[in-house]
């Protein structure tokens, strides 16, 4: 019997249609995501998932699957999946690491540059109509990115990969994460390890790459914010999570500091009443971190090959909970 594999949205993409060729695929025809009942429905006789971030995976969803072998998700991040009951149910969860650190990088450091230059507010004012006054010498003046410091909170793989483009700008990078690199490669890399109060007070422009934990949801918050600079830019291109919005719009609109740049947000889509959307001094983009050709092609390929893999009985390439493998081994959840 072929197993049975709910897609959870259109993902127009070759490595996706390979899917088809050892599953019976149900998909989820639209860019936006399923109702909670249609996944709840779709599940019910399913062996495989391939989930989006959106898609919410708790508890609810897993017991409305009793055939469920493998959770894949095509994304870096798993907060929408209760790992630790799909773990319990002996369910693999599959996830696409490293493949879109380039672009979210590239992205994290097109925010600072927007934000820093007032590039968004710029466009706007022109296709307005505003723009009146061919050159004035106070008009529109932002922040020089050229040999400012550069604080990274989060050092992991994108936090690393931002770094390397501060060096371009000739930028002192400071950062701060639970677990500090090695000496040597602080050296190599040309960083500095400081503290986190440290970081919010010295930094120029704060970027943020840490998933969401118990220890992370709104460590930016009013507290810290009061400690950064005036002159200050936050960028954000981990989980809207992190960031207390409702401390971070009082920042903006007090000048507590000078701007953000925001690629995530507690809610998303941002809710039209957002005290963001009213900033002249925020550049908010919709959750395109991962959104190049490159990036997503490579996702999907990943995404796919976990949950292919698991139904073949061999270990995913990108396993977050290896610990299943002793509760329900890949013998056990062999289908093709």
């Amino acid at each position: 019997m072929r197993p049975k594999v709910y897609i959870a949205r259109r993902i127009p993409f070759p490595h996706i249609e390979e899917i088809g060729r050892y599953c019976d695929v149900v998909t989820h025809e639209g860019d936006e995501s399923p109702s909670r009942d249609e996944l709840i429905k779709n599940l019910r006789d399913k062996d495989g998932i391939l989930c989006l971030v959106a898609d919410r995976m708790d508890r609810e969803a897993i017991d409305a699957a009793p055939y469920l072998k493998v959770i894949s998700t095509m994304s870096v991040g798993y907060e929408h999946i209760d790992i630790a009951y799909a773990t319990e149910k002996g369910i693999y969860v599959g996830y696409t690491p490293d493949v879109l650190t380039e672009a979210t990088a590239d992205l994290a450091f097109s925010l600072l540059l927007a934000t820093a230059r007032h590039i968004a507010f710029g466009d706007r004012y022109i296709r307005e109509g505003r723009w009146r006054i061919s050159w004035s010498p106070t008009f529109l003046l932002g922040r020089s990115v050229w040999g400012a410091t550069l604080g990274i909170i989060g050092m992991g793989r994108i936090g690393k990969a931002v770094a390397k483009r501060a060096g371009g700008f000739n930028m002192r990078v400071i950062y701060n994460d639970l677990v500090r690199l090695a000496p040597e490669e602080e050296e190599e890399m040309g960083v500095e390890y400081v503290s986190f109060d440290t970081l919010l007070e010295g930094a120029d422009f704060i970027s943020l790459h840490v998933p969401v934990t118990d220890k992370t949801r709104h460590m930016i918050n009013e507290e810290s914010l009061k400690k950064v600079k005036s002159t200050a830019i936050i960028i954000n291109t981990s989980r809207g999570a992190i960031v207390d919005e409702e401390a971070l719009v009082k920042a903006l609109k007090e000048g507590w500091m000078a701007g953000a740049g925001l690629d995530v947000f507690e809610k998303e889509p941002i809710p039209p009443e957002s005290g963001l959307i009213g900033l002249d001094n925020v550049v908010l983009v919709p959750h395109i971190g991962s959104a190049t050709f490159e990036a997503r092609t490579r996702m999907a390929e990943l995404a796919a090959k976990n949950l292919l893999s698991v139904l073949k009985g061999e270990k995913p390439p990108c396993l977050v909970n290896p610990d299943v493998m002793a509760i329900r081994p890949l013998s056990q959840v062999k289908m093709i």
